[in-house]
């Protein structure tokens, strides 16, 4: 909204400094103190009210150190995280990118199911909350909103090096006065609607899902969407519940996907960025650069409400936060493209799931052959196994944290590795 008021102003009156606005960095980086601003100002307040409603979380027992005094604590705080990351993003981005309009839906639709699970759980005293049916159900249906807008709107697409020409490589270089936008504007000439996306360690690090079905005919190219969507829906119902078994220690959840959040908006930022796509030989995606401002938002988010989500918590996201958090992870992805690098990137979510996968396998395997049911893990998600090896759980969200870096540092380092 601010910057259709600051366009228009720049026009009309030549506001001094309303020029700042056409600029991502600018609105990214006050999307990004704003969203601070209103979870840490705004948080302890919402706290509050949810500590006078008793809108507190009621803990299983599961036999671990210092569970019991939690019971009681706040929840739904996933609240806090929606409305700093939707605020802010209203205020600073173009409300008519069907990028920016995409995120906020899912933005929405997940937070809506979380809470949804979360009023349940509390205010119905089911600690079952809403069925898994339902949640699935409203998990399916975000990712066939989100697959057929991707496959099938007209201002979704990306620009590739028109390898028909003649070599722009020798144009370029024989006109020394062409500026670097004049020659990346050159490079990038072909503008196609197209299911490519990125993948790494593999020539060009491209792949278009319609080689898919293709393979069973080159005229079924244009029915793609049958692969391409099923993926997608996969992709998005599995990350969001990845996020919701990583949400199990104080800080774990958050600080992993502000880690995963800043990762994307790197990831964003060069895509949409012309100059930076010609340079690192990646595709180029026109208008997805404003995706910036919402994921500084998402950053800021995340970061605020771990001011008060750090060990010892004073407030639970509930399911509220994390389905929401974990399900515009892999929506974000999706939308730049680089929805493969997930496994890379969101490793601890993927640690997290195989775990409990593995565990549950497993001990239905033993006992089937044997009568008695064994585990791989003394327990799962993953966190809790090193919490009954006697680790602390500031140790253990530290260095899960330091793993998560590290994956995000090697996910950026995949765009130059072919």
């Amino acid at each position: 909204m601010l910057y259709y008021l600051f366009d228009s102003l720049q026009e009309t009156i030549d506001l001094p400094g309303a020029g700042m606005f056409q600029f991502i960095s600018f609105r990214a980086a006050m999307a990004v103190i704003l969203s601070l601003l209103i979870s840490l100002v705004f948080g302890k307040s919402l706290i509050s009210i949810l500590r006078k409603k008793q809108v507190g979380e009621s803990v299983r027992e599961l036999g671990l150190e210092g569970q019991q005094e939690k019971s009681g604590t706040p929840s739904m705080g996933g609240l806090i995280i929606i409305a700093s990351i939707i605020i802010p993003t209203l205020l600073f981005a173009k409300l008519h990118n069907i990028y920016i309009i995409l995120i906020l839906f899912s933005t929405l639709w997940l937070g809506i199911i979380g809470f949804l699970d979360d009023y349940i759980k509390i205010f119905r005293k089911d600690k079952k909350g809403l069925a898994g049916k339902f949640k699935i159900t409203g998990q399916i249906i975000l990712g066939l909103v989100v697959g057929a807008t991707m496959f099938f709107h007209g201002d979704i697409v990306i620009r590739e090096k028109d390898n028909s020409q003649p070599d722009y490589s020798l144009v370029i270089s024989s006109n020394e006065n062409m500026s670097r936008m004049e020659k990346a504007q050159i490079t990038f000439s072909k503008e196609t609607k197209s299911p490519k996306t990125t993948i790494p360690f593999v020539k060009n690090n491209q792949l278009d899902y319609s080689i898919l079905i293709t393979w069973l005919g080159e005229n079924l190219k244009k029915y793609a969407f049958l692969v391409f969507i099923p993926i997608i829906i996969l992709i998005i119902t599995a990350v969001s519940n990845g996020a919701n078994l990583t949400d199990g220690i104080d800080g774990l959840a958050t600080g992993t996907s502000a880690i995963i959040g800043a990762t994307l908006g790197i990831l964003a930022w060069v895509s949409g960025n012309i100059i930076f796509a010609d340079y690192l030989n990646i595709m180029y995606i026109p208008n997805v650069g404003e995706l910036a401002i919402y994921i500084s938002a998402f950053v800021g988010a995340c970061i605020g409400f771990l001011w008060y989500n750090s060990y010892p918590a004073q407030v639970f996201m509930g399911d509220t936060g994390s389905l929401t958090i974990g399900g515009v992870i892999a929506v974000f992805a999706v939308m730049i493209r680089k929805e493969l690098l997930i496994p890379i990137l969101c490793g601890i979510f993927l640690a997290e799931s195989l775990s409990v996968i593995l565990q549950v396998g497993f001990f239905k395997y033993t006992r089937k052959k044997t009568g008695v049911g064994h585990r791989i893990f003394q327990m799962t998600p993953l966190h809790h196994h090193y919490q009954l090896k006697g680790f602390k759980e500031p140790k253990i969200v530290f260095r899960f944290l330091i793993v998560g870096i590290l994956l995000a540092v090697f996910t950026v380092i995949t765009l130059k590795i072919r």
